[in-house]
C-alpha cells in the first residue's frame, strides 16, 4: 500500500477526520477500494457536489446551499422568539436530537481563543443584528463549558448590551469542560432547564 501514492495520500487525507487514526484510515481505504463502484464512484460525486454547493451562511453560520438555501433562515417554518448559540453545527445538530430546544440556532464557527479563530471570524455581530431585526427577547448561550467557551459567551453578553434581550447561559447538568456536541439527551435537557441569567446589561 505504501508504494502507491495516491494510496498513500488519502490514508492521510482520511486520518484527518475525526476520531481516525492511520490504521483506521488505512481500513476504510481498503473498504472503499473493494467497493469501487459501490462506495468510491457515487461518494466521488457527492464530495463534489457538496463541495461545489454547500457553503457557509453569513448570517446564522449553518449550512447553505445553492439549491435549497440556508436550512437555518429559509426553513424555518414558524416564528421564535428565541435564539440558541452554539459552537459548531455538530452542536445544533445534538441540541435538535434532544429535542430540549424550540426556537433558532446561531452558529459562531468556533470560540475566541480558538486556534486560527480571532473575534471577527465568528459570526457574532450577525448574531446582534439578528437579535434586532427577529424581535428576539432571549438568547441562550449553549457554549462549551471550556475557558474559551466561557470567555467567548462573556463577549457575547457584552455585545449585546445595548439591546434589551434577555441573556441566559447553560448551567447545571453541563459539567466542566465539557463540549456540547458530547452530552447526552437528560444532560442536555438539565442543561436548557437549569439555564441562568447573565448579569444585568447594567452592570
Amino acid at each position: 500500500m505504501q508504494n502507491i501514492s495516491e494510496i498513500e495520500d488519502l490514508v492521510k487525507l482520511i486520518s484527518k477526520l475525526p476520531g481516525l487514526g492511520p490504521k483506521s484510515a488505512k481500513r476504510i481505504v481498503l473498504k472503499l477500494i473493494n467497493n469501487r463502484d459501490e462506495i468510491i464512484k457515487p461518494m466521488a460525486n457527492t464530495l463534489a457536489q457538496v463541495y461545489k454547493n454547500v457553503t457557509r451562511c453569513n448570517s446564522c453560520g449553518s449550512l447553505k446551499s445553492t439549491t435549497t438555501g440556508c436550512i437555518n433562515c429559509e426553513n424555518v417554518r414558524e416564528n421564535y422568539n428565541k435564539i440558541c448559540v452554539v459552537e459548531d453545527i455538530a452542536d445544533q445538530w445534538s441540541i435538535e436530537n434532544s429535542n430540549v430546544f424550540k426556537g433558532y440556532f446561531h452558529i459562531l464557527g468556533g470560540t475566541i481563543s480558538s486556534v486560527g479563530h480571532r473575534k471577527e471570524d465568528l459570526l457574532i455581530n450577525s448574531l446582534v443584528e439578528r437579535v434586532n431585526k427577529d424581535k428576539i427577547d432571549e438568547v441562550i448561550l449553549a457554549t462549551s463549558a471550556t475557558v474559551e467557551g466561557q470567555t467567548t459567551a462573556y463577549y457575547i453578553k457584552d455585545s449585546l448590551k445595548k439591546t434589551n434581550v434577555k441573556i441566559t447561559k447553560l448551567a447545571q447538568g453541563l459539567p466542566v469542560g465539557g463540549e456540547i456536541e458530547s452530552l447526552d439527551d437528560g444532560t442536555l435537557f438539565s442543561a436548557f432547564k437549569n439555564r441562568s441569567n447573565l448579569k444585568s446589561n447594567s452592570d
